[in-house]
C-alpha cells in the first residue's frame, strides 16, 4: 500500500482510503488542483464534519459499476426515457460539500446539461440519480445532502441500497422513484454479480432475455 499527499502529488494504491480531519473548503480545492484532471483518487468533502475522504477503488469496483450503469440504461430505454450519463464527475456545492459518484444520470433535467463538459451546481440542476459502489470504503449518505440529488443508490456486498431525498435527509427506501414500477432493489444485484463472476456481455444478454422479454 502506498499513499502520497504532497504539494505536487496525490496518489493512493488501489483499495486505499485516507480520511483527513479538520479540513476546510480551501484544503479540498487544493487537493482537487493537485490531482488535476486525473480520475483517482476520488475526493469527498463535508464542511459540516470537516472531513476529506480520499479513496482509490479496486479493479472489481469498476466492473460492477459498469454493469450497473449498463443495466440502468437498458431500463431507461425500456421506459422510452431520454438521459445523459456522467462519469467520472465532481459535484461541488460552494463551501459545503464535494462528492464524486461512480456514475450519475440526468433524466428529468437532461436537457439542461446537454453539451456541457463540467457541471456547475450554481447554475445547473443536480443529477436525478447518483450511484456508488462500495467495496473497500463506505459511502457516507450525509455527504450528499448539500448536493441535493433526489435519488442515491449504493451497491454494497451484493445489495442495492436506495436512498430518496425527503426534506433535509435521505430516507432508505425499498423502491425507486425513477423506476417506480420495477423492483430494481431485488432485480439488479443478480446481474451485477453475474457480470463480475462471468462476463458483462453475458449478464446484459441474460437480463434482456430473462426480464425484458417477460415484460413486453
Amino acid at each position: 500500500m502506498f499513499v502520497t499527499v504532497s504539494p505536487n502529488t496525490l496518489s493512493l494504491s488501489p483499495g486505499t482510503e485516507v480520511i483527513l480531519h479538520d479540513q476546510t473548503w480551501e484544503d479540498y480545492e487544493q487537493l482537487l488542483k493537485i490531482r488535476q484532471d486525473k480520475t483517482f483518487p476520488k475526493i469527498y468533502f463535508n464542511a459540516k464534519t470537516g472531513v476529506i475522504l480520499l479513496m482509490s477503488p479496486l479493479q472489481n469496483h469498476g466492473k460492477r459499476i459498469d454493469a450497473l450503469r449498463d443495466l440502468v440504461k437498458i431500463l431507461l430505454r425500456y421506459q422510452n426515457q431520454d438521459w445523459d450519463c456522467f462519469d467520472p464527475i465532481t459535484l461541488k456545492k460552494f463551501e459545503q460539500a464535494g462528492v464524486e459518484p461512480d456514475t450519475c444520470f440526468y433524466i428529468n433535467n437532461y436537457q439542461a446539461i446537454l453539451g456541457k463538459d463540467r457541471i456547475d451546481l450554481t447554475v445547473d440542476p443536480p443529477p436525478d440519480l447518483a450511484i456508488e459502489v462500495d467495496l473497500t470504503s463506505k459511502t457516507r449518505v450525509e455527504d450528499y445532502l448539500p448536493i441535493a440529488i433526489p435519488e442515491l443508490w449504493i451497491y454494497r456486498r451484493g445489495e442495492l441500497l436506495i436512498y430518496l431525498l425527503e426534506g433535509d435527509r435521505y430516507q432508505n427506501s425499498q423502491a425507486s422513484l425513477i423506476f417506480n414500477n420495477i423492483d430494481v432493489k431485488n432485480l439488479l444485484p443478480k446481474y451485477v454479480e453475474l457480470a463480475w463472476n462471468n462476463r458483462s456481455s453475458l449478464a446484459l444478454r441474460q437480463f434482456e432475455q430473462d426480464w425484458l422479454n417477460e415484460n413486453k
